[in-house]
């Protein structure tokens, strides 16, 4: 009887050979592994929170950014309301420099006016004065010797003569509305003192010299008589006549008392009071 075949395995050719590996305890395994694992989840908790930190200061600072803007915007606008306060200071100064300038060119022009005024009026004081002594000297020349004005008959009486005499040695004087000499006269005021001579009394206005005395027809006026010009009781004008076609008159404030011809300026009427 055959004997049963054994199976054999085929054995390694380090089978014989003993390990000199050390087995590794399992705790320490555990302990290592659970130290790398704490490790990595403290690394993952510091970036979490690193990470968290780094998302949250956007917000914060979107946050902020409305408050930022707002005080940019109120300093934006307190600068430019400055600026415009400044510009109006500015304006305002500019206008008042003109005024100022303006007042004073005002006052040197008022300054200059009131010397020309002064002097016209030193002027025509000096010239009143002058006239006033040249009247003086006609007074007494014609008062010393007789006339040589051939161009005025001599007159026929006494009076009349004193009342020519008188009226020629206005000529030159001023005429001024209202006026009452003794170098200044107007129309009527010089009638009325010319007479007052010779003791007639005349009224003192043109009006009420044309209705005194005798109405003359222009045609026969003699040396005396009164000429009156507009109507009868409403004349706006008088003066005398002393011969020849003429008369004296204070005329104007532009001509004085003049000796004018009738033919240039005709009469409206005449009346004799001598």
């Amino acid at each position: 009887m055959e004997e049963p075949l054994i199976p054999v395995g085929l054995m390694s050719h380090t089978a014989h050979i003993p390990s000199h590996r050390k087995p590794r305890p399992r705790s320490s395994s555990k302990l290592a592994r659970a130290g790398v694992a704490g490790g990595v989840l403290s690394t993952l908790a510091v970036g979490a929170a690193a990470g968290s930190a780094n998302a949250a200061e956007p917000v914060t600072q979107t946050i902020e950014l409305p408050t930022l803007t707002a005080d940019l915007s109120a300093t934006v606008a307190e600068s430019a309301a400055a600026t415009q306060q400044a510009a109006a200071d500015y304006e305002l100064l500019a206008e008042r420099d003109a005024a100022a300038a303006k007042a004073a060119k005002q006052a040197k022009a008022d300054l200059a006016q009131a010397k020309k005024k002064a002097e016209a009026k030193k002027k025509a004081e000096a010239e009143r004065k002058a006239a006033a002594s040249r009247a003086a000297e006609r007074t007494t020349l014609t008062a010393s010797a007789p006339s040589t004005d051939t161009d005025v008959p001599a007159p026929a009486s006494g009076s009349v003569g004193t009342v020519i005499n008188f009226l020629k040695a206005q000529v030159g004087d001023a005429y001024v509305l209202g006026a009452t000499g003794p170098n200044a006269w107007d129309c009527s005021s010089l009638v009325q003192a010319a007479f007052k001579q010779v003791g007639v009394d005349l009224p003192r206005v043109s009006q009420d010299q044309s209705t005194v005395g005798t109405d003359v027809p222009l045609s026969d006026i003699q040396v005396g008589d009164i000429l009156y010009w507009g109507g009868k009781g409403s004349a706006y004008h008088t003066g005398v006549y002393i011969g020849d076609g003429k008369y004296l008159d204070a005329a104007n404030p532009g001509k004085g008392v003049v000796i004018q011809e009738l033919s240039g300026y005709p009469a409206s009427g005449a009346v004799r009071v001598l």
